[in-house]
């Protein structure tokens, strides 16, 4: 029996940090699901966390878990299959090191994650995104930050991660012209700020907290802010633009709304797929193309590119093929 234990410390602190250059959100994410994963077997087999052993942990107690978390802890599919694929890439990492746990290896390897649908995104129109702007107290210190953040989010299309993520040195200073976002699976880009956005920055930037922290924006305890502490400050400020953008109140706007915003925007201003997917880090036009399916001047264009065909109504007289003729004999016994 191979224990289990030493092999994900491994994993976790070493290899995708260290082998897979995984971002540290990579790393909580895959942290929490073991964590999970781990309760749930110690307590369906009574053993001690400290005392798993690999071979223990099949297909079908890994299957149970990922039913376990949708059913008694409400995780959407989507979440079941984040779940998967962190356990996947563990057993892929145990295959060499470890060859007495192919097999159970391979029983990971083969649960198939669960299909999903695949909704319309989420996105602001623009008077909603003005009033969610204009919403910030430009006369306080948070308000000024959080007006800088909610601009960057949407002008350049940041992930909380990357907007969270930012350093000093990541901002041309001092003219704030040009930001440098490292995005998901290390791909670098650099983006051009409106003036607008190189305004408002440098509103925060004149009133930052100076200390030894290079993070560009810092809580009210001169620390990094989080990704739910921007979420939170995100949901304050929708109440606030409720109030002159009624129709607010009835979407769910998280922090990747701005983004998805920004993609949509940036699709209805040059129709061009593949500018949006350099602006936001794609590493493929695969992935945004879920932008072309919410844009209605692309369906419009698509209509106006031909006219309707026109279609002969026809009729079935007679069977001249042989093998549809034995068909229709066949059919009248």
């Amino acid at each position: 029996m191979t224990a289990f234990a030493p092999h994900l410390s491994t994993y976790l602190l070493e290899h995708l940090p260290r082998d897979r250059g995984a971002s540290r959100h990579t790393v909580d994410s895959y942290a929490y699901t073991f964590q999970l994963l781990v309760g749930f077997a110690a307590k369906r087999l009574k053993v001690r966390p400290s005392d798993l052993q690999i071979e223990q942990l099949d297909g079908g107690l890994i299957l149970d878990f990922l039913d376990h978390i949708e059913s008694d802890r409400a995780n959407t599919p989507r979440t079941r299959n984040a779940r998967l694929a962190a356990i996947r890439s563990f057993f892929r990492f145990l295959e060499y090191r470890a060859p007495a746990c192919l097999n159970v290896a391979m029983q990971a390897q083969a649960i198939p994650a669960k299909r999903v649908e695949q909704p319309l995104v989420d996105y602001l129109t623009r008077a909603e995104l003005q009033a969610l702007l204009d919403a910030p107290d430009r006369r306080t210190r948070s308000g000024v930050r959080d007006r800088a953040m909610l601009h960057l989010a949407y002008a350049c299309g940041l992930r909380v991660s990357e907007l969270t993520g930012l350093q000093l040195e990541d901002v041309n200073q001092p003219a704030t012209d040009v930001i440098h976002v490292m995005g998901k699976g290390r791909r670098e880009r650099v983006l051009p700020l409106w003036k607008e956005t190189q305004a408002v920055l440098r509103d925060w930037m004149r009133i930052r907290p100076q200390g030894q922290d290079r993070a560009v924006f810092l809580n009210a305890r001169g620390e990094p802010i989080g990704r739910h502490g921007f979420a939170s400050r995100l949901a304050k400020h929708i109440k606030t633009a409720q109030r002159s953008a009624p129709s607010l109140a009835r979407k769910k706007v998280t922090p990747h709304v701005l983004r998805h915003t920004c993609a949509v925007h940036t699709l209805e201003a040059t129709g061009d797929i593949r500018r949006v997917a350099l602006w936001l880090g794609h590493s493929s036009v695969t992935s945004t193309e879920i932008y072309l399916r919410i844009d209605p001047t692309e369906k419009l264009d698509i209509l106006d590119a031909g006219a309707a065909p026109q279609i002969r109504k026809g009729t079935f007289t007679g069977v001249s093929d042989r093998l549809l003729a034995m068909l229709e004999a066949a059919h009248a016994r």
